[in-house]
């Protein structure tokens, strides 16, 4: 706790030098209101949320539907606006120390994830450790694995991570990738985009023709 405390004395001080008292202000109350609202879920879903101090900020909320699901969330974790993370039956969620996740990203989780400390994730990321089974016709429709993210991971905005995903240490996932499988640490991920472009041929006088 002494620890912690001093951490955040230290980071106060620093942003008042690099922003002045009066935008440090500003931000904190922010912070404080992320604090806050990360200590009102943990007392919602007590039986579910281990956590130290983290922040959730305006309007991104956490929602867990049973009794099994467990969610982790480690020191100083930052979550952004309009994010929304899921637990749903068996489903662990671990997110490690000093993880940020920007906004408006979503994390469906029904059986496991794990974000390892100092990862960032950019805006609009989409992260499922299930698919939905469309030739099912039983109650239980979902295909369940797992996602495991490393240590230092940088994961650019607009990424959808899908089931079956490992992703090692030191990992950059370049912007509007879809990925899926193993990632090796110290490595850049980049889905091959090809740019095609046609000229389009106008006719004079052309009529379509009639259905």
């Amino acid at each position: 706790m002494a620890y912690t405390l001093t951490k955040i004395v230290r980071t106060l001080v620093s942003e008042i030098r690099a922003r002045g008292i009066y935008y440090s202000f500003l931000m904190n109350l922010s912070h404080l209101n992320g604090i806050i609202r990360g200590m009102f879920y943990k007392l919602l879903y007590f039986k579910n949320i281990k956590s130290s101090i983290y922040s959730l900020q305006t309007k991104s909320k956490i929602e867990i539907f049973n009794k099994n699901s467990k969610l982790n969330i480690g020191k100083f974790v930052f979550i952004r606006k309009n994010a929304s993370i899921r637990i749903d039956f068996n489903g662990e969620l671990f997110i490690d120390d000093h993880v940020f996740i920007n906004d408006n990203c979503n994390i469906n989780c029904v059986n496991k994830i794990v974000i390892g400390k100092n990862s960032k994730i950019a805006p609009n990321v989409c992260i499922n450790d299930h698919d939905h089974n469309y030739k099912s016709t039983a109650g239980d429709h979902l295909i369940r694995g797992q996602v495991i993210i490393g240590e230092n991971v940088w994961i650019g905005s607009n990424v959808v991570i899908l089931r079956d995903t490992f992703i090692g240490d030191n990992v950059v996932i370049a912007a509007g990738s879809v990925v899926k499988g193993e990632v090796p640490s110290n490595s850049l991920f980049i889905n091959k985009r090809d740019n095609m472009i046609k000229n389009i041929i106008k006719k004079d006088n052309y009529v379509p023709k009639a259905n």
